[in-house]
């Protein structure tokens, strides 16, 4: 499979696909986008079979000069690989969803749609700062425009500030970005992945980057635009957001922040540390209180994402691996709560969880796989979350005592928000005769929903097949992170009188 330029192809085909949406009718239009994005699906599992974890860093190798010093410079990693393979998984879930849910302007809608997963790809296959950075930022428009188009009552607003608070971020990273191609005298990614910054400039130059990739994430405070954006944007929309685009301010770390600059995330520890312990404890408490099911799943994906950086910056193979976990098991389970509620809502068009109760009794296939997903959210053991959450936690412990047990406190929090929601919607009495009317899930929504449900069990019962491409790339990382790693409070070390003791042991001693 290595003879054909594989992610140039990955890339083009949902562009091409996405032009010829733009001079068909509606129906062709939803065909087309399904037939291209279950193609990218094909191509990205081809790929997942074809990588060679025990082979080179970096496979599937395409580089082309353009203009300006900006190189066509494409390849993935093991951690870019499983990325992708989530895009491609979701995407064509997302097709399904917006079927019959869109009715209004649908070529464009689809267009808009391969516009992103073509970003999103470039995103994660950019070996070249700047094209990274050009797919990084394009990846708003379309998602801008999806909110903007087809969201709800209050969605010019919402798409306004998903824009901007994201895009003035994204402006210090420029800036950092031009620094960096001057100092190193290269663009290419891998090159300034192995490049000693300055200590001092390094400080500055994760700041720069932390400015995009935490509002990407979002870290709290500046997760805001999140809630707004999901409860106006359409299902889909809300699946693709949570699933994909806030993972790649996860990527952005681990692919900039951590290697790049070593010193500096060392440096900036106990600030992403604190921000991750509010974002867990804060987020969880305002989820609570949510009536607005899409509300009340927009925070938990923010305290979720506080597992990923209190993972990855606890900068130790458990944590990175956790927090790589997380976001694969959250792209899978937050894209699939969206599509619950989406269900729901096509039915009833409300959001309001006293709206519903009982749907059990008259929805118990709906019942069964919302179940599921509660589960996997709140973190049960056989689920894909529990795997990430462990390691993360295992991995924060490591460094902070008083870290992991913010974040522990974060679970208890989400089981509590989770299941409260699962009882009031689908358990307790049947208040309102319409929402017991509702039939359950149609063939159509079982095929959105069930492939998710044996992803989450997939991942949850065999994690080796998710860990295995990503160890190398994972153990190289952290060779690079050793020199400044914390050494952590939570190391156990012998007093002198057990040393003595065991000094005897070893000697021979009684």
């Amino acid at each position: 499979m290595t003879d054909l330029p594989w992610l140039s192809i990955l890339i083009a085909l949902p562009l091409a696909a996405g032009v010829l949406c733009l001079f068909v009718g509606a129906n062709t239009a939803r065909w087309i986008a399904l037939l291209a994005t279950l193609a990218c699906l094909e191509i990205a599992i081809d790929l997942w079979v074809t990588f060679d974890p025990a082979g080179p860093r970096w496979q599937f190798v395409e580089k082309l000069p353009l203009a300006g010093g900006i190189n066509w410079a494409l390849g993935i990693d093991g951690i870019a690989l499983l990325l992708i393979v989530l895009t491609a998984f979701l995407m064509p879930i997302c097709i399904g969803a917006s079927w019959r849910a869109i009715e209004k302007r649908v070529p464009e809608y689809m267009a808009y749609f391969l516009l992103m997963e073509a970003l999103i790809f470039g995103s994660f296959a950019a070996q070249d700062l700047f094209l990274f950075y050009i797919f990084f930022e394009g990846g708003l428009i379309p998602m801008y425009l999806i909110i903007g188009v087809w969201g709800g009552a209050e969605r010019i607003k919402a798409s306004y500030k998903f824009f901007l608070y994201t895009l003035l971020g994204s402006v210090l990273m420029l800036i950092a970005m031009l620094y960096m191609a001057r100092t190193a005298g290269t663009t290419s990614i891998p090159q300034l992945m192995a490049y000693d910054f300055a200590p001092e400039a390094q400080k500055w130059l994760w700041l720069a980057f932390f400015a995009s990739f935490a509002v990407k994430m979002p870290m709290w405070p500046v997760h805001t635009w999140l809630p707004d954006a999901h409860v106006q944007a359409p299902t889909a929309g809300s699946v693709i957001l949570a699933g994909v685009l806030l993972k790649l301010g996860g990527y952005g770390f681990i692919r900039f922040s951590l290697p790049m600059f070593p010193e500096g995330s060392a440096m900036f520890i106990p600030l992403v540390f604190a921000l991750s312990g509010i974002a867990v404890v804060y987020t969880s408490l305002v989820a609570l209180v949510q009536r607005d099911m899409k509300k009340l799943i927009a925070y938990s994906s923010v305290a979720h994402m506080a597992f990923v950086t209190f993972g990855l910056f606890a900068m130790n193979r458990q944590g990175i691996e956790g927090a790589m976990m997380v976001m694969l098991g959250h792209g899978l389970v937050s894209g699939a709560l969206f599509l619950c509620v989406g269900v729901v809502y096509d039915r009833l068009h409300t959001r309001e969880i006293d709206r519903y109760g009982g749907l059990s009794d008259n929805m118990p296939g709906y019942a069964l796989l919302f179940m599921l997903f509660t589960m996997a959210s709140v973190g049960l053991p056989g689920t894909s979350n529990f795997v990430g959450e462990f390691l993360s936690l295992v991995g924060t412990y490591a460094v902070s005592t008083w870290a992991a047990i913010v974040a522990t406190t974060g679970i208890i929090l989400g089981a509590a928000y989770m299941l409260w929601l699962y009882w009031r919607i689908c358990f307790g009495t049947q208040r309102n005769a319409d929402a017991a009317a509702m039939a359950d899930l149609s063939v159509r929504e079982w095929w959105l929903l069930a492939p998710i449900a044996l992803g989450v069990l997939w991942m949850g019962i065999y994690p080796e097949s998710f860990m295995r491409p990503m160890r190398n790339d994972v153990g190289l990382l952290v060779e690079r992170l050793e020199r400044a790693a914390p050494k952590g409070d939570s190391k156990l070390t012998l007093g002198e009188g057990a040393a003595h003791v065991e000094g005897e042991h070893h000697g021979g001693g009684h």
